[in-house]
């Protein structure tokens, strides 16, 4: 039995990585961040990889791929903090449309989302942090009234998934009418976040399956893509706290000699290499073992957030006054992972669901 990557696996991570390290450098990334709702030039040479269309299946144009794979590939965007869409375009859009969407809905979406010709922001916030009975969107008669804060991909969207206090799900137009979008202001400005304000808006019904199972799936994918995107940038954080170790000199030595900097590189990748194997299990029990979706995505997202903090902490004490500077550009990813910490549920609020998953305590 294997237990790692299948070369193909190994094969495509590669590639996005080296694509990525060609056409999103650190350059690239903070001409971007703030200042576009994307780069569309770093999004047009992932569509040339197929990536937008990770878990679409290949009757749509999609690769038709595992959730594993998606998570390798969020891993790739988090060490490079690419200034693309892709957790709610890429996955969690094309998992509304797969679990609930009709054939006609399918085929209408599904292959634009996989060519990156359209671009689709998600509203699941409110249901995501266990909010949606006193905040969110109310639907009746095809139309949706009320607020979705921190929308996912909001920047470039051309539809939105929202998801309503009763756990429906619709297609919204971006241009609806009476639809009022607000882009908002977060740590991560390698991400376009923002809020929907819906005022009697025609929206699309998502009914042909089972919706509230489908956003349950939606929360655990995106959890199980944020925590793999932390991973990535965590991971980069290390590298350049060693990197800079190794350069940076006080008392006539370069810091990394100092037994105490190389205590604090080693316990940042004691802690964060466990993390690899938790996420790579939660994402093939996505798609192997659905019954133990919630409870490994809950555990895969707190714990990772919880090391990424750490690690993005100790990596900046390890560059000392450097930490913060524009010209090492390390703050965009200690905001980038202090971003994926809280989307869709921090710690506290993951463990709760994973114990509820569990039967240890009611909803």
């Amino acid at each position: 039995m294997e237990f790692g990557l299948t070369s193909d696996q190994k094969m495509m991570q590669d590639s996005i990585n080296r694509t990525l390290e060609r056409v999103c450098p650190l350059e690239r990334v903070r001409k971007a961040a703030g200042h576009e709702p994307y780069a569309s030039d770093v999004l047009k040479a992932l569509v040339e990889l197929g990536v937008p269309g990770i878990v679409t299946p290949e009757e749509f144009g999609g690769l038709g791929l595992s959730l594993l794979d998606a998570a390798l590939a969020a891993e790739a965007l988090g060490r490079h903090v690419a200034p693309v869409p892709f957790v709610a375009s890429s996955v969690l859009a094309p998992l509304a449309l797969i679990g609930v969407g009709s054939d006609a809905q399918k085929k209408m979406y599904l292959p634009k989302l996989a060519s990156g010709e359209l671009i689709a922001g998600v509203a699941i916030s409110e249901q995501a942090a266990g909010a949606r009975e006193k905040a969110g969107i109310t639907a009746k008669g095809g139309k949706l009234s009320g607020k979705a804060m921190f929308v996912l991909e909001f920047g470039g969207a051309n539809i939105f998934i929202v998801a309503d206090k009763f756990a429906g799900l619709h297609i919204v137009d971006a241009k609806a009418k009476g639809l009022e979008k607000i882009s908002l202001s977060t740590i991560d400005a390698t991400r376009a976040i923002g809020e929907l304000n819906f005022d009697n808006v025609e929206a699309e019904l998502l009914s042909s399956g089972n919706p509230a199972a489908t956003l349950e799936r939606m929360i655990d994918a995106g959890r199980i893509m944020l925590a793999a995107d932390t991973l990535g940038a965590g991971g980069r954080m290390i590298e350049k706290a060693v990197a800079y170790a190794k350069e940076r000199k006080q008392f006539g030595r370069v810091i990394g000699s100092f037994q105490a900097v190389k205590h604090l590189c080693a316990e940042m990748i004691a802690e964060l290499e466990p993390c690899r194997s938790l996420i790579w299990y939660a994402a093939y029990a996505f798609d192997e073992f659905p019954g133990q979706s919630r409870r490994m995505a809950a555990h895969a997202k707190a714990h990772t957030s919880e090391v990424g903090t750490f690690v993005a902490r100790t990596a900046t004490e390890v560059h000392g006054g450097m930490g913060f500077t524009d010209l090492l550009g390390l703050h965009y990813w200690f905001k980038r992972i202090g971003f994926d910490r809280q989307a869709l549920g921090g710690p506290e609020k993951v463990r709760h669901d994973a114990a509820v998953a569990q039967g240890w305590i009611g909803n």
